[in-house]
């Protein structure tokens, strides 16, 4: 799996993704990532572009996770 972030325009309804919530430190190691369906995307933000998820949370995306 790569550590490339995607852009908000590789994004789409229905993948699925890792996303921190705003309130995280993305820099934190004990801090899991949230999986998950996107169902909205908001656009790029430098830490990685803003989605909501079908479950209803908000967050940065910092990788697409692929059907192994």
């Amino acid at each position: 799996m790569s550590n490339e972030r995607p852009s908000a325009e590789e994004l789409r309804q229905g993948v699925t993704v890792e996303i921190v919530q705003g309130d995280q430190d993305v820099q934190s190691e004990d801090q899991e990532p949230l999986v998950g369906e996107v169902a909205t995307i908001y656009g790029d933000e430098p830490e990685g572009p803003q989605v909501e998820l079908k479950n209803g949370v908000v967050g940065h995306v910092q990788s697409v996770v692929r059907d192994e």
